[in-house]
């Protein structure tokens, strides 16, 4: 099932894949924040090579830990601080599927300039999944207000986050309190920009679509 990103008050599914629908009028803000992954120690893989299938994820994090997601991509590092006590459930499978190179090879199959980069299905279809789901995790403090903001992509059930996730071009307000916010990138916003578009002018497809070769996870107790 496709995971659908609504404008308030008007819900576009178009087929069945995870979808974002881009609201009009998106501003666009500039600068990284300090990189939090100083002093923080790597955790161990629990898998060798991409595992793509579970029934349900372990308990892998410690909400009393900080942890800091750093994804190797086509362009370059991406640095996102995550949000382990305000969304347990999110963090937590984001974690556990990153500890079993679920996302190493994963394309970026929908990205909008000014809007989103959408990615996390190993199919490259907007349809894939880890073959589980699970609830929205909403935070009255967290919002879609800046650049570089990490969501969880859905369908119209707020039931159905998996592990197809997108970060923001820009400020999302539509999207505020709907759909999970779980990170926020750190340091590179300027790979960000650079990651090839997929619809509008100049848009690159198929196996030239610029993906994530790697995910490492830093933690340290807070």
């Amino acid at each position: 099932m496709r995971v659908v990103l609504a404008m308030v008050g008007l819900v576009i599914v178009v087929a069945a894949a995870f979808l974002l629908v881009r609201p009009k009028g998106l501003g666009a803000a500039t600068g990284d924040t300090p990189n939090p992954g100083g002093n923080m120690e790597a955790l161990a893989y629990q898998s060798d090579k991409p595992v793509t299938k579970f029934s349900k994820p372990e308990q892998v994090i410690d909400t009393k830990h900080d942890y800091v997601a750093e994804l190797e991509t086509t362009k370059g590092t991406l640095t996102i601080q995550l949000y382990a006590e305000q969304a347990p459930k999110t963090v937590n499978s984001f974690v556990f599927l990153a500890l079993h190179h679920y996302y190493d090879g994963v394309v970026f199959h929908r990205v909008i300039p000014g809007f989103v980069a959408q990615t996390g299905d190993p199919t490259g279809t907007g349809m894939g999944g880890p073959g589980y789901q699970f609830g929205l995790e909403v935070n009255k403090s967290l919002n879609y207000d800046k650049k570089g903001v990490v969501g969880m992509a859905r369908t119209m059930d707020p039931n159905s986050n998996g592990s197809q996730f997108y970060i923001t071009f820009g400020p999302t307000p539509n999207l505020n309190q709907q759909y999970t916010v779980f990170g926020q990138v750190t340091a590179g916003l300027d790979v960000l920009d650079k990651i090839s578009a997929t619809e509008g002018p100049g848009a690159v497809l198929g196996d030239k679509r610029d993906k994530i070769l790697s995910v490492k996870i830093l933690a340290k107790p807070k």
